[in-house]
């Protein structure tokens, strides 16, 4: 159901943005909520971990959705300055759906020398020859 057509009218507003300082780094997250009585609802949080902007950027997303549902929104209209974030909400849904299809799924990130194979079919479907190999990078590490 879209905000337009939510019954009621009952539909609030909000803004929110993620920084890292440095990117990566400490996260910091803010948000402001407009209540459809104009009551103004605002956070500002320290993520207490570390990251890169666009992680920051979905944080902030997520905050806000949790501060907006213990407010009692139930319809709301997002404001964001993360291209990222606007525009991969939608794929992360379907990541989800398509995940549900699993009893058990686990996603883990590897260093891209070591993703090798899919990153040379990858770039077979656009016509792009095999990448060079790459040479670990030392002192990189992910959680």
């Amino acid at each position: 159901m879209s905000v337009e057509s939510f019954p009621g009218g009952e539909v609030w507003f909000a803004w929110c943005d993620g920084c890292a300082l440095p990117n990566p780094g400490r996260i910091g997250l803010g948000g402001v909520l407009l209540a459809p009585d104009q009551r103004r609802h605002e956070f500002s949080e320290a993520a207490g971990r570390s990251g890169c902007n666009n992680e920051a950027e979905a944080r902030a997303l997520l905050s806000l959705l949790r501060h907006a549902k213990a407010l009692g929104a139930r319809a709301l209209v997002v404001h964001s300055d993360s291209d990222v974030v606007v525009r991969l909400a939608p794929l992360f849904a379907e990541l989800r759906e398509a995940m549900r299809a699993f009893v058990s799924l686990e996603l883990k990130w590897l260093p891209q020398h070591r993703n090798q194979q899919a990153d040379g079919l990858a770039r077979a479907a656009l016509g792009l020859p095999p990448r060079a190999p790459a040479k670990p990078r030392n002192g990189r590490s992910r959680r």
